[in-house]
């Protein structure tokens, strides 16, 4: 990790540790200050000049954190206005995901959108919200343009792939936090005069759990890499949120099993991060849109074609480190 990655990790683990017990009103302006917005903005227009990697490593952090706020979603708003020549305004900007829905919408400042080539930025009181929750309770909001865009430019960059990525990096390190919960309970409750770890069966399950998040921490990495090495990184960030997706259909009941009844208390932190899982895996994407999008692509690849299109982009990936 570079000093400077790890500098900006090191800032986000203090702040969004300090942010994780916070609702949207306290957290966001501390967000907002910290500027991870301007992340993938280059430093001649006024940001951070970062790349994916940085994201990745950002937004991980954030759903270790399980950061009650959006992160995400102001890095990809003004992301995609600074790719489109749109000068980003003041304010919380999120962006409308496939289906017009908008994470934490009823709070946005503005809202981007990306549509028929074009990216167009929005005022909110020329956005209609229909208000809704997502399984962890978040806002995601049903939106309607009622106005003009305040502006637009071409745009070829897929949100909905921007997205996923978002949200794999983010249940990277959810998942993480999940285990480690799961692994000091196993650890500290004991039954029949030994610890849970001590059960072959609790062994077996708290193993294909390991294996789940390692899957998904392999899967944010090879995006990350992906988008900072290569044209498109669209069949990596299709690879990856399927992946997750079942890993976090794997994963998510073995961490409340283990944990018994106190798993599925309120008070107890698990819900934080299962609730958040069980709310990324259908957003930016189900099972179902990502496994028709990544079959076409392999379908039309073929069984040879596959395995030359993924040597060569390995190939072009390590050129490009």
């Amino acid at each position: 990790m570079s000093d400077n990655r790890q500098l900006l990790a090191d800032m986000a683990e203090g702040l969004f540790a300090e942010l994780s017990d916070a609702d949207f009103a306290g957290a966001w302006p501390r967000l907002a200050e910290a500027g991870f917005s301007t992340l993938l903005v280059p430093e001649e227009k006024g940001g951070f000049g970062g790349d994916w990697v940085d994201v990745l490593a950002v937004l991980r952090l954030a759903g270790r954190n399980a950061v009650p706020a959006p992160v995400a979603e102001p890095i990809l708003a003004h992301y995609l206005l600074a790719r489109a020549g749109i000068d980003a305004p003041e304010g919380f900007v999120s962006i409308a995901a496939p289906g017009r829905r908008v994470p934490w919408g009823r709070h946005a400042d503005w809202v981007v959108s990306v549509e028929d080539g074009k990216a167009s930025l929005h005022a909110a009181d020329a956005c209609m919200f229909v208000e809704g929750v997502n399984p962890a309770g978040e806002p995601l909001d049903a939106v309607s343009f009622t106005g003009a865009p305040i502006a637009s430019a071409p745009c070829d960059h897929d949100l909905a792939a921007l997205g996923a990525f978002a949200r794999v990096a983010q249940a990277s390190g959810a998942l993480e936090a999940a285990f480690a919960l799961a692994i000091e309970h196993v650890n500290t409750r004991h039954q029949f005069g030994r610890a849970l770890a001590k059960f072959q069966a609790v062994q077996q399950a708290m193993a294909e759990f390991s294996e789940e998040a390692a899957a998904v921490d392999a899967a944010a990495a090879g995006c990350a890499a992906a988008l900072d090495g290569l044209d498109e990184a669209g069949f990596e960030i299709a690879s990856a949120k399927l992946r997750t997706n079942l890993a976090i259909d794997r994963a998510t009941p073995i961490a409340h099993r283990v944990h018994g009844a106190i798993g599925f208390t309120m008070e107890y932190a698990l819900n934080r991060y299962t609730r958040r899982l069980m709310s990324w895996r259908s957003e930016f994407g189900n099972d179902a849109f990502w496994a028709e999008r990544l079959g076409r692509q392999v379908a039309a690849l073929g069984g040879k074609g596959l395995w030359l299109e993924m040597t060569a982009r390995s190939d072009r990936l390590i050129d490009a480190a």
